[in-house]
């Protein structure tokens, strides 16, 4: 998912600097034993109807918020972790989360509101609970670290967003404590210019960033697809990936940047499709995971990738490498029919991170065999495809021009050998 930085929410960083906002501490215990901690305030941004209106509420994460101990859990070998936090009358925030043995992550990120609240909701045309769920929102660590982020980072969840700031959050906890290893968000200033700290330290800021390094050529184009729960499949793709993204090298003490191609032959492909919303997750061993998720508006019956997460564990790495992005317009196509695009494309998701996509044909929705629908070809394949049109039609045109001159000249010559 996208995390984005407004100015409401820089506005609600310094409000919970100032103690506006109340930072919370949550824990999940499975007996004396913690296995996630959280201290971190928080802010929700909900569009609701009323009889006459749309309007949005903004409301903080109050102090008085507590873990609900029957829905937390520290996970088992067939279940997540989970840390659900409930507050005020029927509403609740809720985080999943995953490792793949040397890092772990926010799986999916859940509010829960309730419209029956008039307090908080007054004039709501319709009353009970709704809830909201957002998958790879690319909050992650190294095991045993602490994910600390002070900046403000807002994530879309549904048609509400989050906003964090001042986070510090472990899972997977070996002990009952926050570890003092910090791994830093890449919004925070020093997550670009130093490795991760251990409270009590202090570091220095590093060189400047190496030259852009020399791509590895045009990555092979991989097939990749989602299947249904009856083994059907509802998302196909085909694309070559090259992933551009910097990081903080440990050996050379600086930050680095990487141009990285995704090998098809050790690359798995997972995901879900739901009536508007689609994600395909593409895993690189245990290095590399890429998210994709597309978005369907079903009033005009256009769907786009709306975003896209990047986690990535590189030897060299101070931290895990953790970039998202969830109000992306890219990839925009009709229901019913393909997106393909031959041409290089490059996909910005952030400053630090970029993604580049070569013989791309995706189809998200309204899959219905193993083939693509007809195609909506991008404008750059539109545009070289002109190319040679209005190269042609300029040769045409210049060989008419010869030719009518030649005509003119050879009447002209004729005209002066005629007899008196």
């Amino acid at each position: 998912m996208r995390v984005y930085y407004s100015s409401a929410a820089l506005i609600i960083a310094w409000l919970a600097v100032l103690g506006c906002i109340q930072a919370v501490t949550l824990e999940v215990k499975e007996g004396n034993s913690t296995c996630i901690k959280a201290e971190l305030s928080a802010s929700f941004s909900v569009k609701y109807n009323t009889s006459s209106s749309t309007r949005t509420m903004q409301f903080p994460l109050p102090d008085s918020t507590t873990v609900d101990t029957a829905s937390s859990s520290c996970g088992t070998e067939d279940s997540s972790p989970w840390l659900v936090a409930v507050f005020g009358p029927g509403h609740a925030l809720g985080l999943s989360f995953s490792t793949n043995g040397s890092l772990y992550s926010v799986a999916n990120l859940t509010l829960q509101y309730n419209l029956s609240d008039t307090s908080t909701f007054p004039d709501a045309n319709s009353s009970g609970v709704i809830t909201l769920v957002s998958a790879s929102v690319g909050i992650s660590a190294t095991l045993n670290t602490t994910y600390h982020c002070v900046s403000p980072s807002t994530f879309a969840v549904g048609g509400a967003t989050v906003t964090f700031s001042d986070m510090r959050l472990e899972a997977y906890m070996p002990g009952n404590e926050l570890s003092p290893t910090e791994s830093i968000c890449m919004a925070d200033p020093t997550s670009s210019t130093a490795p991760p700290t251990t409270a009590g330290t202090t570091t220095t800021a590093a060189p400047a960033p190496t030259p852009i390094p020399t791509p590895p050529g045009t990555p092979e184009r991989g097939t990749y697809f989602v299947n249904k729960g009856n083994g059907t499949q509802c998302l196909l793709a085909q694309m070559g990936l090259q992933l551009n993204f910097t990081y903080f090298s440990r050996s050379q003490n600086k930050t680095v940047q990487e141009i990285l191609n995704l090998t098809p032959n050790l690359t798995t492909s997972s995901g879900s499709c739901e009536a508007s919303s689609a994600s395909l997750v593409l895993t690189q061993g245990q290095i590399t995971t890429l998210n994709f998720t597309f978005n369907l508006n079903s009033t005009s019956k256009k769907y786009h990738l709306s975003g896209i997460t990047l986690l990535a564990d590189m030897a060299d790495a101070t931290a895990p490498i953790s970039a998202s992005n969830s109000s992306l317009d890219y990839l925009r196509s009709t229901l019913g029919r393909s997106y393909m695009c031959n041409a290089e494309q490059t996909l910005a998701v952030v400053p630090s991170f970029s993604l580049n996509t070569f013989r791309l044909q995706v189809q998200p929705f309204q899959v219905t065999t193993d083939q693509f629908d007809t195609a909506e070809e991008c404008q750059m394949d539109q545009d070289l495809m002109l190319i040679p049109i209005i190269v042609g039609a300029a040769l045409a045109g210049l060989v008419l021009i010869v030719l009518i001159a030649y005509l003119i000249g050879r009447k002209r010559s004729h005209a002066g050998y005629q007899t008196i």
